[in-house]
């Protein structure tokens, strides 16, 4: 991952579809994950989510009755030492709020948009291109990796 290097030191959020493509194994992106995964678990960067994003992934092993799929995702989705999972406060709402009204953001993005900018985070890793239009936090497409 030629960006890799580029993202050492950084403070960088993972959006939903990050952790999607991770724990299911999309192969197109799964040599770029692994080797970012190795880079946050050996501290090279930090890495912050919402508690939005376990709402978001539980949706389809809830739907298929996936308990297994379900503990994978609750078990990545905690505070540790290699992830800080945000919670969604008021400022974090109203933030989203503001960020609706100036763009095309569905809330959910918007919400995960206001938690990066509230954990001060740096770059924001996502493949939703919808997001890449977003001014004020420097956006990595994985598409892009």
């Amino acid at each position: 991952m030629g960006l890799l290097s580029s993202l050492t030191g950084a403070t960088l959020y993972l959006d939903t579809n990050v952790f999607v493509y991770a724990c299911e194994g999309f192969p197109d992106f799964s040599d770029s994950l692994r080797e970012l995964f190795a880079a946050i678990d050996a501290g090279n960067i930090s890495a912050v989510t919402s508690e939005l994003t376990l709402a978001e992934l539980l949706v389809k092993p809830f739907m298929d009755g996936d308990a297994h799929r379900q503990s994978i995702y609750n078990d990545t989705i905690r505070n540790s030492e290699q992830l800080s999972v945000f919670p969604i406060t008021r400022d974090i709402l109203i933030e989203a709020a503001r960020l609706r009204s100036a763009s095309t953001l569905r809330l959910p993005d918007a919400i995960h948009v206001a938690t990066a900018c509230s954990a001060g985070c740096t770059l924001f890793l996502t493949n939703d291109k919808r997001i890449s239009t977003i001014v004020g936090i420097k956006v990595i497409l994985l598409s892009e990796l």
